[in-house]
């Protein structure tokens, strides 16, 4: 069990409930933002000192039941309740790490998607094979080092990553990611390079680190999203998130209306591949 953790995820949760959410009336002399933690003890019919000394990181380990209440009465998404029974350690022997191979079945997808840029993330966001679309509209990641093919370091650690506000296109990949990242150190707490990742952001990126600290856990999963090619063009496209349960991966898609200036451009894209046609 990671109490520090188990207890900053708990304070942040109980933050974020209003008395009205769970029934309650709200008074006049009200200190904090959120629930008080008395309140969260009777709806989770616990004693106030058990409740105490969780959030405080100084309680014994919950029991299932315990953690189910505190879910209930904090009214935890099936993310945040997940994530808050891999702090407390009520998980069946998670592997190391996050798998690095990827499915077979996978790979023949990504061949056959020849007019869909694709690609296949890990829990912490490296990139692990990707198709030909993928490297026209994106990047070619086979110049990049494998060890440097991580989209959440590219993206805090750019120059331009000060600028994102949140609630911008941005601000949204930027919270979401975040979340995600968030989820994956939970669920594989002895991985050094999610540990590794996590530090080397903090140290480098003040968003990062403003995001880290608000404890929010997701999955991430479908969006919006408008770019910009330096040969095609802006495009509008959909993101589209598909998981692979049993490696904890992902496979991203990016889609567009047929018809649209950005179906026609990811058409072109697909002939123009990663040919260079701006220089001269």
């Amino acid at each position: 069990m990671n109490r520090q953790e188990t207890a900053a995820f708990l304070r942040s949760r109980r933050a974020r409930v209003q008395p009205a959410d769970v029934g309650l009336q709200a008074g006049t002399r009200r200190r904090t933002p959120g629930l008080r933690r008395e309140e969260v003890a009777r709806l989770a019919g616990m004693s106030v000192d058990y409740y105490i000394r969780l959030e405080q990181g100084r309680g014994p380990r919950p029991s299932r039941q315990i953690l189910a209440a505190l879910a209930r009465a904090l009214r935890l998404s099936d993310d945040e309740r997940s994530h808050l029974y891999n702090l407390a350690g009520e998980r069946l022997g998670p592997p190391p790490g996050p798998p690095q191979e990827v499915p077979a079945g996978i790979l023949h997808l990504l061949e056959r998607l020849d007019d869909i840029p694709a690609y296949v993330l890990d829990a912490k966001y490296d990139v692990l094979a990707w198709n030909d679309m993928a490297a026209a509209l994106i990047v070619d990641f086979s110049k990049i080092a494998p060890g440097e093919r991580n989209l959440v370091r590219a993206f805090f650690l750019h120059p331009d990553a000060c600028l994102i506000e949140d609630d911008d296109e941005y601000g949204k990949f930027a919270q979401q990611s975040v979340a995600d990242l968030r989820t994956a150190a939970g669920r594989y707490p002895r991985d050094p390079g999610i540990a590794s990742l996590v530090d080397e952001l903090k140290g480098g990126s003040e968003l990062f680190r403003r995001l880290w600290d608000r404890h929010q856990v997701e999955v991430r999963r479908g969006s919006r999203k408008r770019m910009r090619h330096p040969v095609v063009g802006e495009l509008e496209v959909f993101c589209d998130v598909l998981v692979v349960p049993d490696r904890d991966q992902k496979v991203v898609l990016y889609s567009a209306t047929p018809g649209t200036p950005a179906h026609e451009a990811l058409k072109l894209l697909r002939v123009i591949g990663t040919q260079d046609l701006t220089s001269g």
